[in-house]
């Protein structure tokens, strides 16, 4: 059985080891469950490969910590293996060390050893969710809201997301568009008779190159607009004219834009000319910081006053539109986030975990 109470750096490497792609969590799912059927007088439930538990102690507010238990696939980069970092830190490394089984061992620790402790000041429910990273439909923190939102019920929400155990507060919003010309195919020796569809996307290309991106402050956070072409495919041969080109233009916007607006304003930058469409890939709303909430300010508090933005898309949101202000609080470097060599010094694991119960316990 997986020692919840364990050093949470033992914890996260126990993690790392029990290999959980996504679409394959059932295996760490089953071994969390079973774990946290162990602790006394707290109530686990289970939606396919998501567990929620709770405990019932009848204080004024509920934290939740919530994670994914899934990661990107595996990079011959498990089991985890500890070492010394370029800097020269303790350092854990393996698939998930930082995205995000180390900020996950951190809340199921806490969890696990303040459930029945006299000292606890805040009932908690922990979130082990599946599917977050791949597409929206497959999330599991979605599929519990949407089946079981009693389950979700809270004053606050911390995402163990990877922030250099800084709150990473709010986040952006994003949409993805997949935008498609259609033309005429040809040989290339008469073009004139053909009709090329990717000369289409020409000025829709110019109109995103020379876009300038946003700054904006939303609630005392700095968030940092962008809108790219992130692929691009067409083509039938080398001599020929192509009739069909697409592409997947991005928008990061800040949250003090919803996705209708966003998406308004990126239908008016983009310009589609005659014979160009578009269809929503992808559309995620943001979260605004709610730093003003004080059960939020008691968290800036516990972490010496430190935060920033958070400029990607986190399940923060999903908890905005519940009407529950959250951030993100993790151990690890995100730009490791993905990488072969993902890896997250121990001593931010440490020090996440002492201020998360400090926290909880005030």
């Amino acid at each position: 059985m997986l020692e919840l109470t364990a050093d949470p750096i033992d914890l996260t490497a126990a993690l790392v080891d029990i290999a959980s792609p996504s679409h394959e969590e059932k295996d760490i799912a089953d071994q969390l469950e079973e774990a946290l059927r162990a602790i006394d007088n707290v109530e686990v439930n289970r939606h396919g490969n998501t567990l929620v538990a709770r405990t019932h102690r009848g204080f004024d507010s509920r934290v939740i910590l919530a994670g994914h238990i899934d990661t990107v696939p595996i990079a011959d980069n498990v089991p985890s293996t500890r070492g010394v970092d370029a800097q020269g830190r303790d350092t854990l490394f393996g698939c998930g060390t930082v995205d995000m089984k180390s900020g996950m061992a951190v809340y199921l620790n806490a969890f696990a050893t303040l459930a029945n402790a006299e000292e606890l000041g805040k009932d908690l429910t922990v979130v082990c969710y599946e599917g977050e990273e791949v597409a929206s439909e497959f999330n599991g923190l979605r599929h519990v809201n949407e089946a079981h939102p009693e389950w979700l019920r809270g004053d606050v929400a911390l995402l163990g997301e990877p922030s250099g155990s800084v709150i990473e507060a709010g986040c952006q919003g994003t949409i993805r568009l997949r935008i498609t010309a259609h033309g005429v195919r040809a040989h290339s020796a008469r073009s004139w008779l053909g009709d090329n569809a990717m000369h289409k996307l020409a000025p829709v290309i110019t109109n995103v190159a020379e876009y300038e991106a946003r700054v904006v402050e939303v609630d005392g956070c700095e968030y940092h607009e962008g809108l790219n072409i992130v692929f691009a495919e067409s083509g039938v041969a080398t001599n020929t004219i192509p009739d069909l080109a697409w592409m997947f233009v991005n928008f990061r916007f800040a949250p003090d834009r919803s996705v209708d607006e966003a998406l308004a304003h990126m239908l008016e930058v983009l310009d589609l000319p005659e014979g160009v469409e578009y269809e929503i890939d992808d559309a995620c709303s943001g979260a605004r910081p709610g730093l003003d909430r004080p059960v939020v300010a008691e968290l800036v508090a516990a972490t010496g006053g430190k935060f920033r933005a958070k400029y990607g898309w986190t399940d923060v949101a999903r908890f905005s539109e519940l009407g529950i202000p959250a951030v993100n609080f993790g151990p690890g470097d995100p730009a490791f986030c993905h990488k072969k060599d993902e890896q997250c010094p121990v001593a931010m694991i440490t020090e996440v975990s002492q201020v998360l119960r400090t926290y909880l316990c005030s």
